[in-house]
């Protein structure tokens, strides 16, 4: 047979493929029938000319798929009128992005191929591309080329939506939706941070991404294979031997250790495997007692980089936000300790967060990071909501520490001000044809802007290729980023009011807030089965009713 003279890897393939018609031609240049690339053709060469389009010799054809996937496309030449004819292949998350050209706006090939010149012959049925797109423009460079087909090919995970969102406002539905599906397809083996991007596991961008994993799929996979290629990567074994300091730390910086610590604790209360966190306790002491030995008596903290996100990197602000994230940290951890039976560990770690509460720098100027002081409990919630967060409350917002924006918000009491952020912030990108959350967003962008499903007409902003800022800018910008996805748990866990108490969901506490809201109602995965929850405004009150598996304890 031959297969026993195979090496095979141990590495295995998670996901399905499915193959996508696209649903409209957007604009074409010389070529004829364009309109066939609609019909859903086989995808195998034969003899038969019919129904073929021809993309002449510079011609081209830009084709949406009608929302952002993970994949590439799959092309199908009945004939090239040149022996060696060459395509180039331009994928976009934007129209303007597949309209341009590398070094265009910032347009680039970072991470994953996008803007490619490919060799093709006839008779062939080959695919092309591994990165995030809508959007695809397929140029002829040297001949006249009949295809039989261009199919979008969809890569993702083919697991089910076990929690739920639906309230009285469709806006907020679509929020929920959108950040939801941004996740699933950035959920491939690994959890990545952007479709079109690196493909390396960001520790700290993870934390809002699982979180949305935990409450739209519960468990998955992707995610103890991506805490543990973390872990497994960043040695603590021989510290004084690591030549380069930055390297102890989880993908070199503190903060994204210390959001490692704090994703087993919610990951452990929400699927209560105790063999799975039993497994990170030999790292997880070398993990806290490195960052223990970085905090002075003072309160004084020493470490190279402060960073938390880059709405504050090189403000003072950053390392008030690197303290919230650090309490948070060890509060996490003295959880963990008590639950590995070790309460001198525990005391540590609520005896550093004395030590760290100290001192605290200047934080007013940066939303996210008085979020995180808030959150912590270095300062008054209160004050921190009115003062600076419900400040011009649509500006100074982030995506990804937009979600501890809306906790913050949730912990002063005002979730009126966090619907209004989703709905308004979030729902921007919708109003401009997102179908997937940005790695960044500015509401100020929406001045003028044609929506990303159109060529920009004269005297409109290009959204995409004009905006962006640090390490996105412009069409580096990316589109369909997991960190942005923070609404969806935060609906379920505020507005439905799911507050887990116990480990592996045993005991959920409801307590709904619906702010302007007539009603909301969902589901929440547990790993005994979905917990049901309905509110409805009736007389003036709240009415529940919830419905949940017999290991579940509902508490009001």
């Amino acid at each position: 047979m031959g297969f026993e003279n195979l090496a095979y890897s141990s590495q295995k393939d998670s996901l399905v493929r499915k193959y996508l018609i696209p649903k409209r031609i957007i604009k074409s240049e010389n070529t004829d029938f364009p309109e066939n690339l609609l019909k859903d053709s086989h995808r195998q060469p034969s003899f038969s000319l019919k129904d073929n389009t021809i993309i002449h010799k510079d011609g081209w054809v830009l084709m949406d798929f009608g929302s952002e996937i993970q994949g590439g496309v799959d092309i199908v030449v009945q004939r090239a009128m040149e022996k060696r004819s060459r395509i180039r292949l331009v994928f976009g998350e934007s129209v303007m992005e597949a309209l341009s050209t590398v070094g265009e706006k910032n347009a680039t090939n970072d991470h994953s191929v996008r803007d490619s010149v490919i060799e093709i012959s006839s008779m062939s049925a080959a695919r092309f591309g591994n990165t995030g797109f809508r959007f695809v423009k397929v140029e002829s460079l040297d001949s006249d080329l009949y295809i039989r087909g261009i199919k979008g090919v969809f890569e993702y995970k083919d697991v089910e939506y076990l929690g739920s969102f639906e309230c009285s406002d469709e806006m907020l539905n679509r929020v929920w939706n959108t950040a939801a599906y941004t996740v699933h397809i950035n959920m491939l083996d690994y959890l990545i941070e952007g479709t079109k991007r690196d493909r390396l596991v960001w520790m700290g961008d993870l934390h809002p991404e699982i979180s949305t994993v935990m409450a739209v799929f519960g468990y998955d996979e992707s995610v103890p294979k991506s805490l543990d290629m973390v872990r497994d990567d960043t040695s603590l074994d021989n510290i004084e031997s690591i030549e380069h300091p930055e390297n102890l730390w989880m993908n070199t910086l503190p903060s994204y250790t210390c959001w490692w610590i704090k994703i087993h604790r919610d990951w452990y209360w929400q699927n209560g495997n105790i063999e799975y966190l039993n497994e990170q306790k030999d790292y997880m002491y070398k993990a806290v007692s490195l960052i223990l030995s970085t905090i002075s008596q003072e309160g004084d903290i020493d470490v190279r980089s402060f960073f938390v996100d880059w709405s504050s990197n090189y403000t003072e602000s950053m390392k008030a936000g690197f303290r919230g994230c650090l309490v948070m940290s060890l509060k996490a951890a003295a959880e963990i300790f008590e639950i590995y039976g070790d309460p001198d560990m525990s005391k540590k770690c609520l005896d550093a967060i004395g030590l760290v509460s100290k001192k605290l720098e200047s934080y007013a100027e940066n939303k996210q990071m008085s979020a995180m002081v808030s959150l912590a409990g270095l300062a008054d919630s209160k004050e921190i909501s009115e003062n600076i967060i419900k400040k011009d409350l649509l500006k100074g917002l982030s995506t990804f520490y937009g979600y501890y924006v809306l906790h913050a918000l949730a912990k002063s009491g005002d979730t009126q001000a966090a619907l209004d952020i989703m709905r308004n912030y979030w729902g921007a990108m919708l109003k401009l044809g997102a179908t997937t959350f940005w790695e960044d967003f500015d509401i100020e962008w929406i001045e003028n802007a044609a929506p990303i499903d159109e060529i920009v007409p004269e005297g409109k902003v290009d959204v995409h290729g004009d905006y962006g800022k640090y390490c996105y800018e412009k069409f580096r910008h990316s589109l369909s980023h997991g960190w942005a996805s923070g609404p969806a748990p935060f609906m379920s866990l505020h507005i439905l009011g799911i507050e887990i108490l116990e480990p592996g969901c045993k005991k959920i506490k409801i307590t709904p807030h619906l702010g302007d809201l007539s009603w909301a109602k969902g589901t929440y995965p547990t790993p005994y089965g979905v917990v049901t929850v309905e509110h409805k405004i009736v007389n003036g009150e709240v009415v529940t009713t919830v419905d949940a598996p017999k290991e579940v304890e509902i508490v009001r």
